[in-house]
This record gives structure tokens, sequence and C-alpha cells, in this order.
């Protein structure tokens, strides 16, 4: 009897094993809101979305191009605009105005290392990995904001009639990231910070063709993925998959194969950061899926 389409198989070596994708696409349409529907249909078929639902999506953007955090009032946050730029690459809107002015925010933020922090504005309600002064946050913010502009240029404009770099418009903000990432890295593959940075450096490096660098913290992902998160495993999954990294590439299937373990009888995955972001977690995998 042959499988069924419903299902998408991860292998290795003679083992195989099973996500139930139709299950986790019942999961988002049963729970998701407008926008995360919406999100499911572009990554499932490219269905544009509608235009109230952008607007959703892109609403509470400040007159800079970045967005606040919930935490953090009116002022532009990293973090939170990396996390919006994610929901609106899963609409297809990137090329937006919006998206556009978010972008070129976060390029006109890096600071003269090559990094990113929080305003110090932010400096008494920003959680740990968000902390301005933070050399930790300092690392996961760089090697956030460095992933979507890096993102942005797979398809964005470019940087000009002869410069073909990694990036588009944001080649040289990218490269100066990609280089200050690589500079952190411990001699074991390491890095001092949080574990998400390690991946989204790892796709950064990846792109910047640094393959050395990026395969040691592919190795050290690699020793966590048995233990890892749902969410972890597809946040890592996903972003490995957005800058072209094979889908047969080891780091990916085992961050897959650990995806297969951890499905809930209700097709969804659990978020590291509340129920209400389970869908979320759910839509990154159907992501790293795809």
């Amino acid at each position: 009897m042959p499988d069924s389409p419903r299902r998408d198989h991860v292998c290795a070596g003679s083992l195989a094993a099973v996500v139930d994708i139709d299950a986790a696409i019942g999961f988002v349409v049963a729970h998701g809101d407008a926008v995360e529907r919406a999100r499911l249909s572009w990554l499932r078929n490219g269905t544009a979305p509608s235009a109230e639902t952008l607007d959703s999506a892109e609403v509470g953007q400040t007159l800079g191009g970045g967005w606040p955090a919930s935490w953090g009032d009116e002022v532009a946050s990293v973090d939170a605009t990396c996390f919006r730029l994610a929901e609106l690459d899963d609409l297809g809107a990137l090329s937006r105005p919006a998206a556009r002015r978010a972008l070129d925010w976060l390029a006109a933020a890096q600071r003269q290392d090559g990094c990113w922090e929080e305003d110090a504005a932010l400096a008494d309600v920003a959680p740990e990995w968000a902390r301005p002064g933070d050399p930790e946050a300092r690392l996961y913010l760089t090697a956030n904001a460095a992933f979507w502009l890096t993102v942005a240029g797979l398809d964005a404009r470019a940087a000009g009639p002869l410069d073909h770099r990694v990036g588009g418009a944001y080649a040289g903000v990218v490269q100066a990231a990609g280089h200050a990432l690589a500079g952190h890295l411990n001699p074991d593959g390491s890095w001092p910070s949080f574990l998400a940075a390690g991946w989204l450096s790892a796709a950064v490096l990846h792109r910047q063709q640094l393959f050395y660098e990026s395969a040691r913290i592919k190795a050290v992902l690699a020793e966590r993925l048995p233990q890892a998160s749902p969410a972890d495993a597809a946040w890592l999954a996903a972003t490995l998959r957005r800058v072209g990294v094979d889908e047969q590439e080891w780091t990916v299937v085992a961050a897959r194969r650990r995806l297969t373990e951890t499905q809930r009888s209700d097709g969804g995955w659990t978020s590291d950061d509340g129920h209400q972001f389970d869908v979320h977690a759910t839509l990154a995998v159907i992501r790293a899926f795809r």
C-alpha cells in the first residue's frame, strides 16, 4: 500500500519518521487567527492574502520603520521587528512598503561594530534576550537582524550593477554582521549567547559562504537537538531551509526528526512562549517541511 500523501517522511539510515502535515494544517485552521490562517494559505499554495489581512499584519509600525514590542510602549524594537518580519515573510509580504521600511530601519540601526542592540530606553522593561547593554542579548539580536536582512536580500533589489554580494541592498550591512558573528565564535564552535543565536548565525554565515564557521555551529546544535524543544527544532529547521540549506543536510534532518517525536495528538506543537504561540510554532514546522 503506498504511503499517504498527507504525511511527510524524514529518512536517516534505515529509520523513517513521519510528521502528519494534514493534522498540523487542521490545528492552524482550528486555532489560528485570520493572519495565521492566511500565513498557512501562503505556505501551502502561495495564495495571496487579502488587503485587510496585510493591513492587520502590518499595524502598529512606527514612523521610523520598526515595530514596538508588547513590553516596550511605543519604542521600536529590533526583536519585535524581526518577529513581525517573520510573520510577513509567511504572507509573501517582504517586498511591500511596510517590510521595506522595517528592513531599512534595521540596516540603519546597525552599530559600528556590526552588531545590533535595543534602544537604551528599553533597559528597564526588555526581557533578557533583548536587554540593552547585555552582550548575550547583543549577539542574539545581531544574528536575528542579520538573518532577516539576508533573507530580504535573496529576493530584493540589487546592491548595485557591479555588486552581487549576498544581501542585495543590504550587502555591506550583512557582511559586517557576518564577520561580527564569526568573531564571537569560541574555538569549539559554541557562542556566548542564547541557543537561537546559533542557528540564526549559522544561516547568515552559510549565505556569506563562511561554510566552515557555519558547520562548526551546526555541529554544536546537532548535539542539542535530541533534547531540543519543539519550538526550537522548528525554528532551527525553518531558518536553515529559508536560506537554502538542503533538506538532506544532517542538521536539518536531525531537527525534522525531533519534530516527528514531538507532534501532539491535536496536530500542533508546543511553543516555549505559552500556548498562545502554539500556532506560530506549528506554522514554523509547516515551513520547515515545505
